[in-house]
């Protein structure tokens, strides 16, 4: 059975566009329109793999990703993130989440800034899938 990648954007042309080089990448795409669909798909299909945007409406990805770096059961998947936001930006988010209250979470594993070749996405689906 071939691995599954959830992809979390709220961009309809970016999700068949990253469906499309998962597909191809010899993965399953499993998608979600933002941060609360992502949850739930996450919980439904215990994905090996997200790519994940980060401005998005109902729950950013800001959070999503903050909830799979600290719920225990989620913590062991890897995550790509693939934004238009700026990698530095979005750290500072994080760091802000943290001074609030919250714990601090561990940068992502993979970072991405859109726009993203086909290939570039592809090498680094298979740096956490094979």
């Amino acid at each position: 059975m071939s691995k599954k990648v959830l992809i979390v954007d709220d961009d309809p042309d970016v999700r068949l566009f990253n469906s499309t080089v998962v597909e191809e990448s010899g993965y399953t795409p499993i998608e979600a329109a933002n941060g609360e669909e992502g949850l739930k798909m996450l919980k439904q299909e215990s994905p090996d793999l997200v790519v994940l945007d980060v401005l998005m409406p109902k729950q950013s990805g800001i959070r999503l990703y903050r909830i799979l770096k600290t719920e225990k059961a989620l913590q062991g998947i890897p995550v790509i993130i693939l934004s238009g936001v700026a990698k530095r930006t979005f750290l500072r988010s994080q760091k802000a989440l943290t001074e609030f209250g919250d714990q601090p979470v561990p940068e992502p594993e993979s970072y991405l800034e859109k726009p993203v070749e086909p290939e570039e996405l592809a090498q680094e689906m298979k740096k956490f899938l094979e």
